[in-house]
């Protein structure tokens, strides 16, 4: 099964990050990630994973025994932590030639090119692994028009970057160049 996530960050580490230059794809039109999900956020789907598979024996086990609706349960039980860990490795940073999207465990934002004012790194607290304590870290803020508040797209110290700053480091620059071009 080919992995499309994984092909654009051997490019990018074969040919050096470049603020202008296209996204390392074979269709540029279709919505990507500008980096490879992070240990934390892969290790998390596993663990959900390996619990729905615990789910799915269960209900085996309680279909055999002889209550079907109890076992009913667990399946939908199970479907939901796929589910979970699905949106877990989908959150991130999306991108096209169309804008930005920033896709959470529960919501997702779109944003067009048009739209976004101005995209910066800096230093402030973020929150660690999205867990409510804060830590000195630097994050990507994006401005959107209509004078709202930034929004955090990435942090040095979320689920995607945590340990690996040389990847924070090529995201934030694939998303600054691609604003760039973009607007």
């Amino acid at each position: 099964m080919p992995l499309p996530f994984l092909t654009a960050d051997r490019a990018l580490d074969d040919e050096g990050p470049e603020a202008g230059a296209a996204l390392p794809y074979e269709d540029p039109g279709r919505r990507r990630r500008p980096y490879r999900p992070g240990p934390w956020r892969v290790g998390g789907a596993a663990l959900l994973l390996l619990l729905a598979s615990y789910v799915l024996f269960s209900a085996m086990i309680i279909a055999l025994a002889g209550s079907v609706p109890a076992a009913g349960v667990c399946v939908a039980v199970a479907a939901l932590v796929i589910v979970c860990a699905v949106r877990l490795v989908r959150a991130g940073v999306w991108m096209d030639e169309e804008g930005l999207r920033l896709t959470g465990l529960f919501s997702a934002t779109t944003m067009r090119w048009s739209q976004i004012t101005a995209i910066r790194t800096t230093q402030q607290p973020v929150r660690w692994l999205g867990l409510p304590r804060s830590v000195q870290g630097q994050a990507v803020l994006i401005e959107v028009a209509g004078g709202s508040s930034p929004r955090v797209a990435v942090t040095d110290h979320s689920a995607d970057f945590l340990g690996r700053p040389e990847s924070f480091a090529m995201a934030a620059d694939a998303i600054e160049g691609s604003a760039a071009r973009y607007r």
